[in-house]
C-alpha cells in the first residue's frame, strides 16, 4: 500500500514537472541590444493581466498571438531606446505613478497616503490591491510602467514631427459641434465660496475658530481673497471657490438631497450661510455668482470665469484623438522596422504555436 502511495506521489510530481517545463518553453527571443526570451509562462501571465484589467475571462488563440506580438514589440522598442541611450530613473517612474494617482483624488498624495487610503477603503494592503486591480504587484507594475514610458519616449523621439502635425481642421471642429450640439449645454450654476474647518482631535477649538472667521467675514473685516490666500498655508482650515450645477450628481457629490440643492440655488448673490456642522468639519459658504442655463455656442466659455471656449475644448479633444491615432501608427511603423530576423527569433510558429496557445 505504501509503495502504491509512493508511486502515485512520484507520478504527480512528474506531472507537475512536465507542466512546469511546458510553461518554460521559449516562444521568442528579442536580441536587438541584448538577448531576452519570452516564455509561455510569461505570455500566460500577461494574458491573465489583460483579462483582469479588461474583465475578459478567456482569449482566442489569435488574441493570444496579438498579445505575444505586443510583448515582442515592447521589448524591441525598449531595447532600441536603451541602445540609443535613453534612460528613465525609478524616481521618475514613481513620480509619474503618483501623478496619475493624485489626479484620481483631485489633490497631491504621497505613496504612503495612497496606501493608507486603500487600507481604509478596501481593507487590503497596497500589494494586494494592485494585484486585484491590475494583476501585478507594486514592483512588477512599476517595472512594466517604466518599459511603457521608455517605449513611448522612444517612439515620440522617432516620430515627433508626424505626431505633432496631427491636428483637426476648422471644418472638422465645426462639424463635430453641429453633430453634438445638444451636448453643449450649461446647467444653472452657482459659484460658491466654501470654508471648512476639520474637527481633527479638537472639535470645540475648530468650531470656535470657524465661528470667529464667519463673524469677521460677515462684518467685512476679512475678504474671500484673504481667506483663500491664508488657507494655502493654514493647517486649521481650507477655503476656496467651487462651481455647482443644478444636477442630482452634484447634489450627491455635496452630500445633500436634491431638494436641499434646489434650496441652495434659491439663495441670492451675496448670501452668507450660518455655521453648519458635518461629521468631519464645521463649514460656511457664500454665494458669489449665479449663472443661468443656456445652450453653448462655439464662442461661449465651457465654464464661467475661465478662458476656454467650446471651440477650444473641441479642438483640444480632437487633437488628442488624432495624436493618439498618429501615435498608434508611429508605434506600428517603428516596431515593423525593428522586427527583423536579426532582431527577433520566433521559436514557435504556425501549427506548433497554435497548439501551445490552445489553453
Amino acid at each position: 500500500m505504501k509503495r502504491f502511495a509512493l508511486c502515485v506521489s512520484l507520478i504527480l510530481m512528474a506531472g507537475t514537472g512536465i507542466f512546469a517545463q511546458a510553461d518554460l518553453q521559449p516562444l521568442a527571443t528579442v536580441k536587438l541590444n541584448k538577448s531576452e526570451t519570452i516564455t509561455l509562462k510569461q505570455l500566460k501571465n500577461r494574458v491573465e493581466i489583460y483579462g483582469k484589467q479588461n474583465g475578459i475571462s478567456s482569449f482566442t488563440v489569435e488574441q493570444k498571438k496579438e498579445i505575444l506580438n505586443a510583448m515582442i514589440d515592447e521589448k524591441l522598442v525598449v531595447q532600441a531606446a536603451t541602445k540609443a541611450g535613453m534612460v528613465l530613473t525609478d524616481s521618475q517612474v514613481n513620480q509619474y505613478f503618483m501623478q496619475n494617482v493624485s489626479q484620481q483624488f483631485g489633490r497631491n498624495v504621497t505613496e504612503a497616503e495612497f496606501e493608507e487610503i486603500i487600507k481604509k477603503q478596501t481593507g487590503k494592503s497596497f500589494e494586494d490591491y494592485m494585484k486585484n486591480t491590475v494583476g501585478m504587484g507594486v514592483a512588477e507594475y512599476k517595472s512594466y510602467l517604466k518599459n511603457q514610458l521608455i517605449a513611448q519616449q522612444y517612439v515620440l523621439q522617432q516620430k515627433q514631427e508626424e505626431i505633432q502635425k496631427a491636428a483637426p481642421s476648422d471644418e472638422e471642429i465645426r462639424a463635430f459641434y453641429e453633430l453634438n450640439k445638444a451636448s453643449f449645454v450649461q446647467n444653472d450654476m452657482l459659484k460658491l465660496f466654501l470654508v471648512l474647518f476639520p474637527k481633527k482631535d479638537d472639535p470645540a477649538a475648530a468650531k470656535t475658530k470657524a465661528a470667529a472667521m464667519l463673524k469677521d467675514f460677515k462684518d467685512k473685516k476679512i475678504t474671500t481673497e484673504k481667506i483663500k490666500a491664508d488657507a494655502a498655508n493654514s493647517k486649521d482650515y481650507q477655503g476656496g471657490d467651487l462651481f455647482i450645477s443644478k444636477t442630482a450628481q452634484h447634489a450627491q457629490q455635496l452630500g445633500v438631497s436634491y431638494n436641499e440643492l434646489l434650496e441652495l440655488f434659491g439663495k441670492e448673490k451675496g448670501y452668507i450661510s450660518s455655521l453648519t456642522e458635518t461629521e468631519n468639519d464645521f463649514q460656511f459658504y457664500a454665494v458669489r455668482a449665479k449663472y443661468s442655463a443656456k445652450m453653448l455656442g462655439l464662442s461661449d466659455l465651457v465654464q464661467p470665469e475661465t478662458t476656454i471656449t467650446v471651440y477650444d475644448y473641441i479642438k483640444s479633444n480632437l487633437t488628442q484623438q488624432k495624436q493618439s491615432q498618429a501615435m498608434i501608427a508611429a508605434v506600428q511603423d517603428v516596431t515593423k522596422a525593428l522586427d527583423t530576423p536579426e532582431n527577433v527569433e520566433r521559436k514557435k510558429t504556425g501549427a506548433a504555436l497554435d497548439k501551445l496557445l490552445n489553453w
